[in-house]
């Protein structure tokens, strides 16, 4: 991958842009942060060629979402379950809406068969 490559996949929400470090910095928590959450399996940082941990930034948005509810004082194993639960929930409401689209009748039809 050259420089050019890699400065493309910046936008992209899943490349393990940022280093533990920087990831830890950005969040105002520490390294042992992220790797509970890791350790919870929550996250899963990609690895360098060297080991170390990469982060995305849908990685660090979820990061936050478990520092908020830990910051509010809920225990890191209930952060990581709630909001492994909201992504369910929120998955869940997704499907129900396409299928309440589909199951709709389509209007132009439904006006030319009267």
């Amino acid at each position: 991958m050259t420089a050019d490559d890699s400065y493309g996949r910046l936008d992209d929400d899943d490349y393990p842009a940022y280093t533990m470090g920087r990831a830890a910095e950005m969040l105002g928590t520490t390294q042992g942060f992220l790797r509970a959450i890791g350790e919870a399996r929550l996250i899963t940082p990609l690895r360098s060629a060297g080991g170390h941990r990469r982060y995305s930034r849908y990685q660090l948005r979820i990061a936050a979402r478990a520092r908020e509810l830990v910051d509010q004082g809920t225990p890191i194993e209930a952060a990581c379950r709630i909001i492994v639960l909201e992504d369910q929930l929120e998955e869940a409401q997704r499907i129900n809406a396409e299928y309440r689209r589909a199951a709709e009748p389509d209007a132009p039809a439904a006006a030319a068969a009267a």
